[in-house]
């Protein structure tokens, strides 16, 4: 006979994955995104928006639904009792989240234009401002990350370039398709053992957070007209 309230945790519980803003030991109050919007002075409906594009939460007919990656920050799906329209309350802890507030930072125009920031950046391009000029105005790294940036601008898709991952850990990707929660990276031919220990860790950040993603290397950058449209409509993403 147990007495009280008590916590059960699964076998395979992995309190190092918690992130940072959260415990397993201590009671978390939850808030909606209008409470936590008051705290950044912007709107709920922006930061909704923000949430969404983090990957967070997705857009219902009305209202939003929580992702499995918001899940993992500790959010939970509610309803309104009149309405039956579905939102998210989230741990009001969230504020610290260094994802979230690098995205406030962004939105509100709080950050710098550019500054590298990636610990896991290109080896050759560590800590070098970007010296080439994609159609849609993005400052690129490389001649084929402008290929890559001008086949999707064309294509009238909407993307970021360097963009952080919705993680605690500071990782940025290569471009960002937020209408697909979907991330784009380009591997040149290096053989550089630094480099492929770079590509390595990267890909294991991937693949820890279970985020969608398309690989580039060399030979595809002359071929996206085949290569892309093909790989993006595996994720629901149409090209033409």
């Amino acid at each position: 006979m147990r007495l009280g309230n008590y916590i059960e945790w699964p076998n395979d519980f992995n309190v190092s994955q918690l992130p940072c803003h959260q415990s397993p030991d201590i009671p978390i109050k939850l808030v909606s995104s209008t409470t936590i919007s008051h705290d950044f002075a912007i709107s709920a409906i922006k930061l909704n928006y923000l949430f969404s594009e983090l990957g967070w939460v997705s857009k219902s007919l009305k209202g939003w639904v929580v992702t499995e990656q918001g899940l993992k920050q500790g959010a939970v799906q509610s309803e309104d009792s009149r309405t039956g329209v579905p939102y998210v309350k989230w741990p009001e802890t969230i504020t610290q989240s260094e994802a979230l507030l690098s995205s406030i930072k962004d939105i509100t125009g709080s950050s710098s234009l550019y500054t590298p920031k990636d610990n896991t950046s290109n080896v050759a391009n560590k800590n070098i401002e970007p010296k080439y000029r994609a159609t849609d105005g993005h400052f690129v790294d490389t001649k084929s990350e402008v290929i890559i940036d001008n086949w999707l601008y064309m294509a009238e898709i909407v993307h970021a370039y360097k963009r952080q991952l919705p993680i605690e850990e500071n990782v940025y990707c290569d471009f960002y398709i937020p209408t697909a929660k979907l991330y784009i990276e380009y591997w040149n031919d290096s053989n550089d053992p630094k480099y492929l220990a770079h590509k390595t860790k990267k890909l294991a950040v991937y693949q820890k957070y279970e985020l969608k993603l398309i690989q580039l290397n060399q030979s595809d950058i002359q071929n996206l007209d085949e290569v892309l449209p093909r790989l993006l409509l595996k994720f629901g993403v149409q090209a033409y």
